[in-house]
């Protein structure tokens, strides 16, 4: 608890100075962060990293639902980095997009057309432009929007400050022109398998301290957000081989599968179509916290939601999983939309 409540004050303080235009505050020394990153640096390098690029994923799925005139088609976007992107992987059917547009349509009972605007090796200050692209005039609003960003803010030395005030931007953006926003928060960098103690440690607790910051700017700014980082924190390091792909940085096609199943609950409830109730269920260790004490239990806990509540609270929930439908095939001679 006493880390909890530590993590907590530090998120506030860094989300306080990204609402004031504030710049980055020190969670840990300057020569520290400099050789961890340097070491992230040659890790990446180590491992190759990947330059292909993602599979386009774009199009409409849940074709099974296209006779239902009573109801126009659902529309998700998708912003972010390489995650969101969903390299790593190579055919569309295995990224994040097409795995939650095929669920969403499978909940929703409707088609989805989907749309993804990120950018591989993109930082937060990216999102601006993804937000234009995708509010850009003569296209229609998307209904929900995902986003998935952080690592490469950490990576590249981004002050947290700036990074949460992009993400909150972007966030607020969305939510003014009509859409509903899901962040997926910062994945564990402690996770990244040549890098090595102490500096692993150094890099969770970076991650994880600029999640709960995320947490915090994206609830004030009308979103919700799914704590990816130690969900798939254990599982990668028990499983590299099977959760990372061929290049050990970026999540094989399990792995991203491990990542849309804690997403779809959260994206589906932003729409009212998950049949759980908002209220917290204390037996499963839910409830209504300060925003700052919500923000860095789910930064410890993967699969966390975070929503908001009466300010200053936020409602904390750990929505029970299904198991994804089959992607159909993305094929874009298949697609329309």
């Amino acid at each position: 608890m006493p880390m909890t409540m530590s993590r907590a004050r530090v998120a506030r303080r860094i989300a306080t100075a990204a609402a004031f235009g504030g710049g980055g505050i020190g969670l840990l020394g300057v020569a520290t962060v400099g050789v961890l990153l340097t070491e992230v640096r040659l890790a990446r390098r180590t491992v190759g990293g990947s330059s292909d690029i993602p599979p386009c994923a774009d199009g409409r799925y849940g074709a099974a639902f296209g006779h239902r005139a009573d109801r126009p088609p659902l529309r998700l976007g998708f912003l972010g980095d390489s995650t969101a992107a969903g390299q790593g992987v190579h055919r569309a059917s295995q990224t994040p997009g097409a795995l939650l547009a095929s669920g969403l349509a499978a909940v929703a009972e409707l088609p989805v057309e989907f749309r993804n605007v990120a950018l591989p090796g993109a930082q937060s200050d990216d999102l601006a432009r993804q937000v234009e692209l995708l509010l850009a005039e003569g296209t229609e609003t998307p209904d929900v929007c995902v986003i998935m960003i952080g690592a490469n803010d950490v990576t590249h030395r981004m002050p947290p400050a700036q990074s949460v005030r992009h993400l909150s931007e972007a966030v607020h953006g969305l939510h003014a022109a009509g859409c509903e926003v899901v962040v997926g928060t910062c994945p564990d960098l402690g996770t990244i398998e040549p890098v090595y103690q102490p500096l692993r440690w150094v890099a969770r607790r970076l991650s994880r301290q600029l999640a709960a910051a995320q947490t915090i700017g994206v609830i004030e700014s009308g979103g919700r957000t799914v704590s990816l980082g130690d969900l798939l924190g254990p599982e990668f390091e028990a499983r590299p081989r099977e959760l990372f792909g061929p290049d050990n940085y970026h999540p094989s096609a399990e792995g991203y599968a491990t990542a849309a199943m804690a997403v779809l609950p959260t994206l589906c409830a932003a729409l009212g179509l998950w049949p759980e109730e908002e209220r917290p269920e204390p037996a499963r260790g839910e409830g209504l916290l300060p925003v700052e004490q919500a923000a860095a239990e789910a930064a410890s806990e993967g699969g966390t939601e975070v929503t908001a509540s009466r300010a200053p609270w936020a409602l904390l929930k750990h929505r029970r999983r299904r198991q994804l439908p089959e992607p159909e095939s993305t094929d874009p001679s298949s697609l329309t939309g």
